[in-house]
Parts: structure tokens; sequence; C-alpha cells
């Protein structure tokens, strides 16, 4: 079944000729056709360009059976990607919420046994099956928002029984789910309680038995650490992703959230798609940067929650490098999904002009999921991933009208799901 959708209002983010990512000034130009058509081809799409061409289009023409979807007044965009997420996880996290309004700030809960290891008790006691109910209701909620395709970390197991039921469930989403997934492995993500004062007998069963585990049952695409001050050292971090490399996992990186803990260069070293936070980062960290082809990703949604400093994401672009912005959703320092509220944080907070903030959460957030070839962008043969935004008056409305649901229709894989 071929679909065609019609006098669209604006077609947003077109390339004629697809990127893997989008650096620099490039991220401040945005490619638009107004007054548009759009065919999908079951999962993908086949061609595009201005009505006035539409009838002289020979796949059109030829097409036998074709579905026409009257888009007037809409702006279509290709769906966001949110490539850093926590979003399999059990119960919440609000009383925690009540101590930092109180004063008591990330490391001082962690401390406490809060934070991570309060995720972590709670998951032990949750089954799978209601860890999967509980996490497809997010899944839902991320779709109706206009996300098509999303990561997702372990690291609330703290424990191999635990880690492998986190990532069997996101195996689970992966495959009942429209929504395209990548599964990240998290143990070092915290040092559990009764590890305290034996830090490194606990990344040595990271290596030894998780990663071993999690390569044998391909649970996972990527491997991840939490590299930062309070929680593992570049030491560790260098023993658990060489270790995940030898199993095919590529790394991607926690680094620089709570301080410049050495974790972007360490990042850079193992050739991580992405260092993500990154809120200490200055020259010294953006030249390493500049020589790799690692994506920094800023993740606004837990700096405005724990009232974090905003990463240098302005001055990155104009230093020549890519930004992503991605949502961290997660039940401690960023419970959203949302994200089109993280374009309105990437304008507000960060100063980045609405198409650098839309380039920052689509194209740039697909390559750090190593996603980018189908997916990011709207260009002939990339996945039909689009939402719709019916009666805006231009696309820097998106981000602008911050708490309002503009989310009209949503396409994945070429299927209508609203």
């Amino acid at each position: 079944m071929k679909v065609l959708l019609k006098n669209i209002k604006s077609l947003v983010n077109v390339e004629d000729q697809a990127r893997l990512l989008v650096k620099g000034k490039a991220m401040d130009d945005v490619k638009c056709i107004d007054n548009a058509w759009l065919l999908v081809d079951g999962e993908r799409i086949a061609d595009f360009g201005s009505m006035d061409t539409m009838d002289d289009n020979a796949t059109i023409q030829s097409c036998d059976e074709l579905l026409e979807m009257d888009m007037t007044g809409h702006h279509v965009f290709p769906s966001f990607c949110d490539s850093h997420t926590h979003l399999v996880y059990a119960g919440s996290r609000e009383v925690e919420y009540v101590d930092k309004i109180k004063g008591l700030s990330y490391e001082e809960i962690a401390k406490r046994g809060g934070g991570i290891l309060n995720s972590a008790k709670l998951l032990h006691n949750t089954s799978e099956d209601e860890l999967y109910e509980q996490s497809m209701r997010r899944i839902r909620e991320i779709i109706s928002q206009g996300t098509g395709a999303v990561e997702i970390k372990s690291g609330y197991g703290l424990n191999p029984e635990d880690e492998l039921k986190m990532l069997r469930v996101i195996k689970r989403i992966k495959d009942t789910s429209p929504i395209e997934v990548v599964a990240t492995f998290l143990g070092a993500h915290a040092v559990p309680a009764e590890y305290k004062g034996r830090q490194t007998e606990y990344v040595d069963m990271v290596i030894n038995e998780m990663i071993p585990q999690v390569a044998a049952e391909e649970l996972a695409d990527y491997i991840d650490v939490f590299c930062d001050k309070g929680f593992f050292t570049v030491e560790d971090t260098d023993r658990i992703l060489m270790a995940g490399m030898k199993y095919g996992m590529k790394p991607k990186i926690h680094a620089n959230e709570l301080a410049k803990s050495g974790g972007i260069q360490v990042g850079v070293k193992y050739a991580a798609l992405s260092v993500d936070h990154i809120e200490y980062t200055e020259k010294e960290e953006m030249d390493v940067l500049m020589d790799s082809d690692t994506m920094p990703t800023v993740l606004p949604g837990a700096a405005f929650f724990l009232n974090m400093p905003f990463a240098p994401a302005r001055e990155m672009i104009d230093y020549g490098l890519p930004v992503a912005f991605a949502s961290d959703y997660n039940p401690g320092s960023s419970p959203t999904g949302n994200m089109k509220l993280m374009n309105s944080f990437a304008c507000v907070n960060y100063r980045l002009t609405p198409d650098e903030a839309l380039m920052a959460t689509t194209i740039n957030t697909a390559y750090a999921m190593g996603l980018s070839e189908d997916f990011g962008s709207i260009a002939k043969g990339k996945y039909a991933n689009l939402f719709s935004c019916p009666d805006i008056p231009s696309r820097h409305f998106l981000p602008y009208a911050y708490g309002s649901d503009l989310i009209g229709m949503v396409m994945l894989k070429g299927e209508v799901l609203s």
C-alpha cells in the first residue's frame, strides 16, 4: 500500500542528499517545502515535492492502489529521535523530588540510599510482566508526543539477574512496539550498597558476569558507564568499555554531569557513539570532540529538574561541533520523555535557534543511536516516521508553544497511528 500525503502546508527538514549528522552553522539551515506532497511506499519515503509537481510525478501516476490523505494546514516533521532514556523502571520517586525542593543535592540523596539505588530496589521487587506493562505506558506516551526512535538503557538492576530482566523487557518492547528501539547495557550506573568500599569487585562482576550473559542473549547494542564524580572512575570505565567492545557492544558514556570527570576524553578514546550530559565541558573537551566522530549529547530535562548548570551547547555549535539533545527520561532526574519540551528547553535555556533545536532532536539524535541512515530527516529511502502539527503558523511555533499539545497525525514506518 502506498500513502500520499498532499496539500502539506510545510514539509520540514527535507534532504535531497541524506546526511548522517549536522554540525556547526549547518544546524541552523533546515530545508522545507511549502505546499508539499509526500509519497510513502510500505515503510519508507518514496518521494516528495511541491504540489505543482505532483500530477507529473511518474511514481504517483503508476500507483494502482493509493491512499490519499489531505494534510491541508498541517506542518509535517520527521519524528523525534530520543537517544538517551531510562524509561524501563519501576514505580516513581516523587519523595526525592520533595527532598530536592528542600535543598538536598543529587549526591546527598544518593548517599542516603536514594537515587539510582532506590530505583534498583523497586525494580528488584517488580515482575518482568509488570515492568513491561509500566514501560509500555511510557512508550505509548512518547509515541503520541512525536518520538519515533528511542534508546533505552538498563542500569536499575545492578546485579546480573535484574540487569538481564531490564534488558529482556527492552527486547520485548522492541519486538512488540512500532517505535524503533536501541538497547544499551548500563550495569555500571551506580555501585550497589552491598559493594560500598568494594567498587573494584563490582566492576569485576560487571565485566566477568554481566557482560558475557548480556552478550550470550544478544540483549544490548551498546554499553554505557556513568563516568563521573562519586560514581565510576576513568580507570573503571576503561576496563568496562574494553570488555564490552570484545563482545561487539559499541560504547556510549554518561560524562561530566557532576564534574570534569575525564569522561569525554575516555569516550573519545574508545570512539564512543555519544558522550551524554556534559554539563562540565570546556575548550579542552571541545577540542577533543572536534577530532572525533563522537556526538556530544545534552540532556536538558535533567539539568532543569536538578537545577544544575547548563551544558555549553551554544558554544559547542559556534565552535563547529554537532550537538544532540535527548530527554533522559527517568524517574529521578528527568521524569518526562517529551521531546517537544526538550526543543523548548534547547531554545530558552541553551540559546539554540528553533532550527538548531530541531536538528539536535532529530538527525543528530538519530546519529547518537547509530540510526541516521534510516531516521531523523525526510529523505528518499528513509523510514516514514513523521508527525504533523495542524494549524500552527510556522515550524518555529513548535518550541515556542512549550506547554501546548500540538501533535496531530503520527506515522511510524508508514503506519498511521493517530
